[in-house]
């Protein structure tokens, strides 16, 4: 029986996050794209088909070679829904395949719930998730330029705090971001404390 090639789909258009609401209804949040993935393994020449063993972090081919600048990715949302939309973020990054342990949330005013409850137990014991890289990880961007480390994603809610604050959080967070960091909050402000640069 001959084979009859199908005929080419056409697919609708989809509004993205800027297309312009219908009167009377309001936008969409705009939602983080999740970022670059794990890049695959380069292969070695001469041995078509043979992946290389994988190299330990920070040795390989790549090493030393200037890494790629981490996407970023601006949020609108107001101080007080900041928060709100980090762990919108944070939950649509799982969902896309993140593994929680790539993910560092920081703030630049009140703690997180989550790190607030977590430090009730104990610094040492609150440190300790931070060391195990096993979970989406909760610091006040204050925290940050001391102790944490660097993960492949980092998520930043500008929930407050002052500008002097904001704009010493935002190199940092750019510092310890691997491949993509989303900052939730106010555009005009986030824009406005931009140091160069960044």
């Amino acid at each position: 029986m001959p084979l009859i090639p199908e005929e080419p789909q056409i697919h609708e258009s989809v509004p993205g996050p800027r297309a312009v609401a219908a009167a009377g209804r309001t936008a969409p949040t705009p939602r983080p794209v999740p970022g670059p993935g794990p890049r695959p393994a380069p292969q070695r020449p001469g041995n078509p088909g043979a992946r290389p063993a994988p190299a330990p972090p920070g040795r390989g081919p790549l090493a030393g070679a200037d890494p790629a600048p981490p996407q970023i990715q601006l949020i609108p949302a107001p101080a007080p829904a900041a928060l709100d939309a980090a762990d919108e973020a944070v939950d649509l990054l799982l969902d896309s395949g993140r593994a929680p342990g790539e993910v560092l949330v920081l703030t630049t005013g009140d703690p997180h719930p989550w790190e607030a409850h977590e430090r009730s137990f104990g610094e040492e014991a609150y440190w300790a998730q931070h060391d195990a890289r096993d979970d989406v990880f909760y610091a006040s961007a204050s925290a940050a330029a001391e102790r944490v480390g660097s993960r492949p994603v980092v998520v930043v809610a500008v929930n407050g705090g002052t500008d002097g604050a904001v704009t010493a959080a935002l190199p940092v967070a750019l510092a310890r971001t691997g491949a993509l960091l989303v900052v939730c909050g106010d555009p005009q402000r986030v824009n406005g404390l931009l140091p160069a640069g960044v």
